[in-house]
């Protein structure tokens, strides 16, 4: 089993049954046939992360304060074609996907936006294959929200490559695609979050 790296695998590419059989504290992911593992998330990842569901939810899932028309969740497992990755946050705009299905752990459809929360472990890995992953199931935007370095970084997808719309850091005021309808105070993603000493 792989932590947090990616290398050939010597039989056969890894499957969903690989994901099922990984350490339940484990984060299993498989692209480009290989199986990944990386730790649950730290706290200043897990912080940022639900900082940012609190934001979003409540104006563009529930339009409270908001135009509402989006379903946004917290660590989705995607399968997209034989990649199966899991986004921090993925959102879908409700023409394209009406309902959430139960009975079925995981989604096919790939979202509109997804949010990936960088960690030292994980950041090479959002940046190159999980964004290529992304850009072949043309996900029109994607975020990148480093909580150490307090920044986040805007991209689209414009059919050929992404284009960073807006890097912002600490406590900015942002309207960012495809939110741009409120504005987001970037200070709260990492309210209460000490940093260690350098």
């Amino acid at each position: 089993m792989l932590h947090g790296t990616m290398a050939p695998l010597p039989n056969k590419p890894a499957t969903y049954e690989d994901v099922l059989a990984a350490p339940e504290h484990m984060v299993a992911e498989v692209i480009d046939g290989e199986l990944v593992l990386n730790p649950r998330p730290a706290k200043p990842h897990a912080a940022a992360t639900i900082a940012l569901a609190e934001e979003l939810g409540p104006p563009f899932e529930r339009g409270k304060g908001g135009p509402g028309g989006w379903h946004i969740l917290v660590e989705p497992e995607l399968h997209l074609h034989a990649d199966i990755v899991v986004s921090d946050l993925a959102a879908w705009r409700v023409e394209r996907m009406p309902q959430i299905v139960a009975g079925v752990p995981y989604f096919t459809l790939a979202p509109d936006w997804i949010c990936e929360v960088l960690s030292p472990r994980t950041a090479k890995l959002d940046r190159t294959k999980k964004l290529a992953v992304y850009a072949r199931e043309r996900v029109q935007w994607t975020w990148l929200v480093d909580p150490l370095l307090r920044m986040l970084e805007v991209l689209r997808y414009n059919g050929e490559h992404w284009a960073v719309l807006g890097i912002h850091s600490d406590a900015a005021k942002v309207r960012a695609e495809p939110f741009a309808a409120i504005e987001l105070e970037l200070g709260a993603l990492w309210h209460g979050v000490a940093l260690p000493n350098p």
